[in-house]
């Protein structure tokens, strides 16, 4: 009597390797892909850190809109507002600085599929001839 494996046995074997393979596959594309989508983020946060940390170095904000690209693939959107806490206070600054709000919107991606990421900071602007809080003109 021979023994061995029948066709049957056979084939369920491949079968189960293939499912499993496959499986594998779908991991293993998942992850190129939220490893990819966590670059693009890193990458975003870099630029948006990169605009934010150089504007307004040479000139005080103004209010207002301004857009452009970073490079091919990412793009940004800032506006730019005076602060105002709520509660009809104004910024609660002494009155030659003022307060800005400075809202930044990195976005990449398809047409179809955008992303995007936004970035929120506060900017204190003080007026020409003030000084520093306790020193005098």
């Amino acid at each position: 009597m021979h023994r061995g494996f029948t066709l049957i046995e056979v084939l369920a074997a491949i079968l189960l390797l293939a499912l499993a393979f496959g499986a594998l596959l779908g991991v293993a594309g998942a992850s190129i892909a939220l490893t990819q989508n966590a670059a693009d983020r890193s990458q975003a946060a870099l630029w948006a850190r990169s605009l934010l940390d150089g504007a307004f170095v040479a000139t005080p904000p103004q209010p207002g809109h301004s857009s452009g690209r970073f490079d091919r693939k990412f793009g940004w959107q800032l506006d730019v507002t005076p602060w105002d806490d709520g509660d009809g206070l104004g910024s609660g600054v002494a009155e030659p600085s003022q307060l800005y709000q400075v809202d930044l919107e990195v976005s990449w991606g398809l047409p179809g599929h955008p992303h995007a990421a936004q970035f929120r900071t506060l900017r204190l602007v003080q007026s020409p001839g003030s000084t520093a809080a306790g020193g005098a003109p």
